[in-house]
C-alpha cells in the first residue's frame, strides 16, 4: 500500500532557529568584554595622538627631511632617523638571525621529543626567561658577554671580512673597535626574544590534529618524519607570526641596546665594528638633557617606532589568522 502522506516543501518547512534565553548576567558580562575590547583600541589611539601632538613641533621645523636626516642637532634644527632607524632593524635582524634557529629547535624538542615529566619544567623556565628584566640582559651582556665575544668578532673579521664586507672591522684599535658592536647588541637581544617566539611556536606545535599524528605513524614514519610532515606545516603560520612578534619586540628593546652600544648618527654597514644607535635607545639616552625641540623631535622618533611595531605586530595576526593553525584555534 502507498502512502498518500504529502510531503512537507522544504521552503514551507524552514528550519528552527534554536535560541537561549539572554539573562541579565549575560547582558553585564557581554557588556564587560566588549568593553575591555575597544578599551584596547582606545589606549592605542590615545598613544599615538599624545606622540603625533607633543611630536608635532619637530615634525613641522623639520618635514619630510625627518625622515631622510641622518644628523642629531635639535639645537640647530638639523635632525632627523634616517641613521637610527636602519640600525635598530639591523640589531633587530641580528637578533631574530641568532633566535629563530634556537627558538624553533627548543620548541620542536619541547613539544615533540622532552619527556613527559620534564615537559612541565622546561615549559616554566621558558616561560620565566620571558619575565627577566631587560636591565638584566643588558648588565649581562656589557660585563659578561661582551669581554668573552671579542676572540669571536675577531676570527670572523679575520677568516670571513674579505668575502663578506660588512663583517669586516675596517680600522681602529683592536681593543675597541669589536666591542659595543650591533652584533653585539643583537646577540643581547636575541636571548630576550628567544622566550617570545619558543612559547608561541610550541603553543602552536601541541594544537597539530592528534589523528593526523597517528596517521603518519600508521603509515611508517618516524618520529621526525611526522614532524616534519605534520607538525611544521600545521604550525608554519603560528611560526612566522611568532617571529614577526618577536621582531617587534627586538625593535622596541631599550635598555640592553643602551648599555651595550657606543652611539654614533651614521648608517651602519659593518656590523661587528663599534658603534650603533636606534630610536629606542637615542630616547633613553637624551631624553634627559633634551629642550623643547629635542623633546619634540624625541617624540616625533617615538611615533614613527610605534606606528613601525604597530604594523609588525599587525602584519603577525594576519598571518596567524590566515594560517591553519590560526583557523583551527580562532574559536
Amino acid at each position: 500500500m502507498v502512502s498518500t502522506t504529502p510531503v512537507a516543501d522544504p521552503v514551507d518547512d524552514p528550519p528552527r532557529r534554536i535560541s537561549s534565553p539572554v539573562t541579565a548576567g549575560d547582558l553585564v558580562f557581554r557588556g564587560v568584554l566588549r568593553a575591555a575590547g575597544l578599551s584596547v583600541f582606545l589606549v592605542m589611539g590615545l598613544i599615538a595622538f599624545f606622540l603625533l601632538y607633543r611630536g608635532w613641533q619637530a615634525l613641522r621645523v623639520t618635514g619630510w627631511s625627518f625622515f631622510t636626516e641622518e644628523k642629531w642637532l635639535p639645537q640647530t634644527g638639523v635632525f632627523g632617523i634616517a641613521a637610527v632607524l636602519p640600525d635598530g632593524v639591523i640589531i633587530a635582524v641580528i637578533a631574530l638571525v641568532i633566535a629563530v634557529p634556537v627558538a624553533l629547535t627548543t620548541a620542536v624538542f619541547v613539544s615533540e621529543y622532552a619527556p613527559q615529566r620534564i615537559r612541565p619544567a622546561l615549559i616554566s623556565l621558558v616561560d620565566l626567561m620571558a619575565a627577566i628584566p631587560s636591565i638584566v640582559y643588558g648588565l649581562w651582556g656589557l660585563f659578561f658577554l661582551q669581554p668573552r665575544i671579542v676572540g669571536l668578532v675577531r676570527w670572523l673579521s679575520t677568516h670571513l671580512g674579505g668575502a663578506i664586507p660588512f663583517l669586516k672591522v675596517r680600522t681602529g684599535d683592536i681593543g675597541t673597535s669589536y666591542t659595543s658592536s650591533p652584533f653585539i647588541a643583537g646577540t643581547v637581544v636575541s636571548l630576550m626574544i628567544i622566550p617570545i617566539i619558543t612559547s608561541l611556536s610550541r603553543q602552536v606545535f601541541s594544537q597539530a590534529p592528534q589523528g593526523e599524528r597517528e596517521g603518519a605513524y600508521a603509515l611508517g614514519s618516524t618520529r621526525w618524519g611526522m614532524v616534519r610532515q605534520v607538525v611544521l606545516p600545521f604550525g608554519r603560520g603560528g611560526m612566522i607570526g611568532a617571529v614577526m612578534l618577536g621582531f617587534g619586540r627586538a625593535m622596541g628593546e631599550t635598555i640592553a641596546v643602551a648599555l651595550i652600544i657606543s652611539p654614533k648618527f651614521t648608517v651602519t654597514d659593518h656590523i661587528l665594528e663599534n658603534g650603533a644607535n636606534s630610536i629606542s635607545s637615542l630616547i633613553a639616552l637624551r631624553f634627559g638633557e633634551a629642550d623643547p625641540l629635542a623633546l619634540s623631535a624625541l617624540m616625533a622618533a617615538g611615533l614613527v617606532l610605534f606606528a613601525l611595531t604597530l604594523l609588525v605586530n599587525m602584519l603577525a595576526a594576519v598571518v596567524i589568522n590566515r594560517s591553519r593553525s590560526g583557523a583551527a584555534t580562532a574559536d
